[in-house]
């Protein structure tokens, strides 16, 4: 199974990540990863997980972060999945981690660029 993160879930990710590790909170965070799987892909996930559980898998993941760097975050979520045969793939790696950043190394908003309204009527599907 093959799993697409869009270029807006990318970002969504990438802000809720840093929120957490500002904030020590990964609740939100959490809730914001279960909520960038399309319904057709839960379904599908759901059934590769052991458990069976998203929101188990997603807390198990993040309780083995370590709360401060964003792309371990994406690496441990990549690996998790593939252990479960599921392929994680990312949209525009390069545009959102190569991007410039200000002198607090984040990224600028206009770095990150959003997805188009086709995207979001897949998921509706």
């Amino acid at each position: 199974m093959e799993i697409f993160f869009n270029k807006r879930a990318m970002r969504q990710l990438r802000l809720s990540a840093s929120d957490a590790a500002d904030d020590g909170d990964t609740e939100t965070l959490r809730e914001d990863l279960i909520e960038v799987f399309s319904g057709k892909d839960l379904e599908e996930l759901e059934h590769h997980l052991e458990t069976g559980d998203l929101y188990e898998f997603v807390s198990q993941m993040l309780d083995a972060w370590d709360g401060q760097d964003v792309d371990e975050l994406f690496e441990l979520l990549e690996e998790e999945l593939l252990s479960c045969d599921v392929e994680l793939r990312f949209a525009g790696e390069e545009e959102v981690s190569g991007g410039d950043e200000d002198e607090d190394g984040d990224l600028e908003d206009d770095d990150l660029v959003g997805f188009d309204d086709d995207d979001e009527e897949d998921e509706d599907e």
